[in-house]
């Protein structure tokens, strides 16, 4: 598998590349290469006097790839010029990548925006399973919220085709998660089919116990984002595992809303798995 890993040369974005922990899990999940990108702004020009922000950049990023490599993978480093979402899934989508992973603090004072809005631009638009890395704010010297990505899952679905192909994820997740929380949130707006979405929570239960994985079932009533949000905060996940799922022809222009909140929201670390 490749990942791309995207980095604004940040002190958060550093945290998530030093990490080992974090890099020890990509490994269990089948990445092998490694792709760390940076992007120089489109307004930043080259011949601004006294700056090469190029060449600064390069120099910087050469020694986070010595980090991934010496942790194992086979890496690549891309400096590249333009809007950062964009050129992090262009590359994603050229290389082929099986996942994209950015760095973000989340909601955020103003001087850390830059980064937070890349993660949900890239949430919004990305063809490639992102993880949003969640890093500490209001430091200095900032690490990351939760160091193994995958051991401890929360998948939320409304048994939509998307939510099923972000569950497909747990074919290769299942290599380092030990634990699964199944959450289905039921709303007014829910067809009446007659599922009993304890049943079908109990089926995906059953897949997952298969490979050896802890699980529980959460059925609640309310407002889909809260109510993941307060399992969440109950269950305190590594990683909350969502399908993001947008509407007719402008499909890759939206993200759900639900999806965006928890993007925006969580306390940990959130992976996105887009539609096919």
């Amino acid at each position: 598998m490749k990942a791309v890993l995207a980095t604004d040369l940040s002190a958060a974005s550093e945290a998530t590349i030093h990490n080992e922990t974090c890099l020890a899990c990509l490994g269990r999940i089948g990445v092998e290469e490694i792709h760390l990108v940076t992007v120089i702004p489109a307004n930043v020009h080259r011949g601004m006097p006294g700056i090469d922000f190029e060449k600064r950049r390069r120099r910087a990023i050469r020694s986070y790839e010595r980090v991934i490599a010496e942790a194992g993978f086979d890496s690549e480093v891309h400096v590249v010029r333009g809007t950062p979402h964009r050129r992090i899934r262009g590359l994603a989508e050229t290389l082929g990548a099986s996942l994209t992973i950015v760095g973000s603090r989340g909601k955020s004072p103003l001087e850390n925006r830059i980064i937070g809005s890349t993660a949900r631009n890239l949430a919004r638009t990305t063809e490639t399973p992102l993880i949003v890395n969640r890093i500490e704010r209001g430091t200095d010297e900032p690490s990351v919220v939760k160091t193994q990505l995958f051991r401890r899952m929360l998948y939320a679905t409304d048994f939509s085709e998307n939510a099923d192909r972000a569950f497909e994820s747990f074919s290769y997740l299942r290599h380092a998660t030990k634990e699964v929380t199944l959450v289905h949130v039921e709303t007014p707006k829910d067809p009446g089919d007659g599922d009993d979405p304890s049943d079908q929570l109990e089926t995906l239960a059953a897949q997952l116990a298969d490979w050896d994985i802890e699980t529980r079932i959460e059925v609640r009533q309310g407002d889909p984002a809260a109510e993941i949000l307060a399992v969440e905060e109950a269950v305190d996940p590594t990683t909350t595992l969502v399908g993001s799922r947008g509407r007719s022809r402008l499909r890759r222009l939206l993200i759900g809303s639900v999806s965006e909140d928890i993007v925006a929201r969580a306390a940990g670390n959130v992976m996105i798995v887009p539609p096919s």
